[in-house]
């Protein structure tokens, strides 16, 4: 009993069970941002008419095949993908590439060898040239 209450209080098991309770809050968020401002957005841009597909269907040996709800589900999953992509994908990845860019450089490449080494390093560990730290050198 010991080992499974161990295995449930590890910290990659609770840290699961929070993502999956923002995700699906977070799912429900997105579901609003779609259904209450996007969608409409598109029926403005077509004429007071939202895309609906439910009615779409064809019929091979007497089995109807309802295409129209999948076109639908379809459409739904491309405008949440957009949605998600725009409003958060490609901000988080600029914010992202922000920090990096100031965050300090702490290793480099030998200009001999070129492996990756300490940027302080006064003597490569590969091929033992000789070597400026970054510190050391003249700034421009």
């Amino acid at each position: 009993m010991g080992g499974f209450k161990q295995f449930l209080l590890r910290g990659n098991i609770v840290e699961l069970a929070v993502a999956v309770i923002i995700g699906a809050t977070f799912s429900g968020l997105v579901e609003a941002l779609v259904t209450d401002l996007v969608t409409p957005l598109i029926g403005a841009v077509t004429g007071g008419r939202q895309p609906d597909f439910a009615d779409y269907s064809f019929t091979i040996n007497g089995s109807r095949f309802l295409y129209g709800d999948f076109l639908n589900h379809l459409v739904t999953f491309l405008i949440i993908a957009a949605v998600v992509y725009w409003l958060i994908v490609a901000p988080m990845t600029r914010l992202v590439k922000l920090f990096e860019r100031d965050k300090a450089a702490t290793t480099k490449q030998c200009p001999e060898c070129l492996s990756e080494i300490p940027a302080e390093a006064r003597r490569c560990a590969h091929c033992t040239a000789h070597l400026v730290p970054d510190s050391e050198k003249p700034r421009q």
